[in-house]
């Protein structure tokens, strides 16, 4: 098992990708969990594992007075400089470890993640901070993907990848499908302290123009796919894009292609 230093780093060397590939998307998934909350103009909004600021820069647009928490210090610089961009004076962002919060009880309106802790080791102590840190009356947010084969991104990757290298082996339980049961997703919340959770499932489309903008889109996901895809040798890697290329002309026509992405969207109460 990786060191939280070394998972720091990961991210650290990852931020870059992963903030320019998939943020923009992240974003329509935040717009429509935020619709769920009926954000308010001076509700105080907690983001878990904030990355580039997918959930936290909406969060902020809606008026919320937003703290933006990750422990990747480059992810952070990265979610300040668009909050500058945009003038976002009602955003603040802190390097922080969100399964152990320098923050005090009882503190926010809402606390979310989005794609965050569903990555934590320790997954269960995350929930548990961030229901800890929620008023009482207040509502937890974890945004996650749903099943691996109703999330095409991931499922055209991995049919590629197992059609280039024999020995390839779909991860499936992978950090980024670890809620990836509805009924898991609200044991687990229901068990860090929140009642009366609701997981609704959301489907979005995702638009790729080829199978080069796929690869480099799910292979900028995670560090760990970012690591599979290195690890290829390039006659395998332009091989599995090959392979990509003909599992994206199997689906009905038409440029881009859009793609399924399935999420579940859990709200708890405090």
């Amino acid at each position: 098992m990786t060191s939280p230093e070394q998972r720091r780093k990961a991210w650290d060397r990852f931020a870059a990708g992963y903030d320019q590939a998939i943020t923009p998307f992240s974003m329509q998934i935040a717009e429509d969990a935020l619709e769920r909350l009926a954000i308010e103009p001076g509700m105080r909004f907690l983001d878990v594992a904030a990355g580039g600021g997918a959930l936290s820069i909406p969060a902020a647009r809606r008026g919320a007075e937003v703290l933006a928490t990750d422990f990747s210090p480059v992810m952070i610089e990265r979610l300040r400089e668009r909050a500058r961009e945009e003038g976002l004076a009602n955003l603040e962002a802190r390097v922080m470890d969100g399964q152990d919060l320098e923050l005090d009880d009882d503190s926010f309106d809402v606390s979310g993640s989005q794609f965050g802790i569903m990555m934590f080791p320790d997954r269960q102590s995350g929930l548990e901070e961030l229901a800890r840190v929620t008023k009482p009356g207040g509502r937890a947010l974890m945004v996650v993907f749903g099943p691996v084969q109703a999330v095409e991104g991931f499922a055209y990757l991995f049919r590629a990848l197992q059609a280039t290298v024999p020995t390839f082996t779909p991860p499936t339980d992978s950090p980024l499908f670890s809620l990836q049961d509805r009924d898991q997703l609200r044991r687990e919340m229901t068990a860090a302290g929140l009642r009366d959770v609701r997981v609704d499932t959301v489907n979005h489309g995702m638009e790729v123009e080829s199978a080069t903008q796929h690869w480099e889109l799910m292979t900028s996901a995670a560090p760990a796919i970012g690591a599979l895809a290195a690890s290829l040798p390039e006659k395998k890697e332009a091989a599995a894009q090959d392979s990509l290329e003909r599992i994206l002309q199997e689906r009905p026509e038409g440029t881009p292609t859009t793609l399924n992405m399935q999420f579940h969207i859990g709200i708890g109460h405090k």
